[in-house]
């Protein structure tokens, strides 16, 4: 079983802004598999499968730097162990739209991936990362809270689709070949 986590903050003011692709691509995939959220306390989520891979899909609803309660919360319930985890989540670091998927790792200064790395005590769980860019004359707090512009927006719904399609492969055929893929 696998547990796949879109990072994001809970409520229509954070709709569609740039911390919340991690929600996008969440939705994505429960569209695509026909699975529909159940809310929950601090979280949303839905059980099926992918193919022939069983999955849960998780929207923690603690506000990103609170992410990792609910993941943990899930992991334990469901027996899931970290490297059954893919966190998907925005990136600064990355040009608008691209996409980079890493096994391990840091948090890389990702408030929401620190978060479930303290919470589950792991860093071994995979990363799905989607470049939202930078604006240097924006505060980051301002700028990963503010909404796409339309060009950012076609770039972003391209990488919420490869996203999905990123995910299908790493529990079908393993991260190995999601990354030689999509990387």
């Amino acid at each position: 079983m696998w547990l796949v986590v879109g990072l994001g903050n809970p409520g229509r003011k954070y709709a569609r802004t740039r911390h919340n692709v991690g929600f996008l691509v969440a939705e994505a995939l429960a569209g695509a598999n026909r699975l529909l959220f159940q809310d929950r306390t601090d979280y949303r989520l839905c059980k099926g499968s992918m193919g022939d891979a069983s999955i849960v899909l998780l929207e923690p609803l603690t506000f990103m730097n609170r992410s990792g309660s609910a993941v943990k919360k899930v992991m334990d319930r469901m027996n899931i162990p970290a490297e059954n985890i893919v966190v998907v989540h925005d990136d600064l670091d990355l040009q608008t739209g691209k996409l980079r998927i890493r096994k391990t790792g840091s948090s890389g200064g990702h408030r929401g991936v620190e978060s479930v790395i303290q919470s589950i005590a792991s860093r071994d769980f995979v990363r799905v990362r989607i470049g939202i860019g930078r604006d240097p004359f924006m505060a980051t707090e301002d700028y990963v809270l503010s909404k796409f512009s339309k060009v950012e927006a076609s770039l972003i719904s391209d990488a919420v689709e490869k996203a999905v399609d990123a995910v299908g492969v790493i529990v079908a055929e393993g991260v190995e070949k999601a990354m030689s893929r999509f990387n």
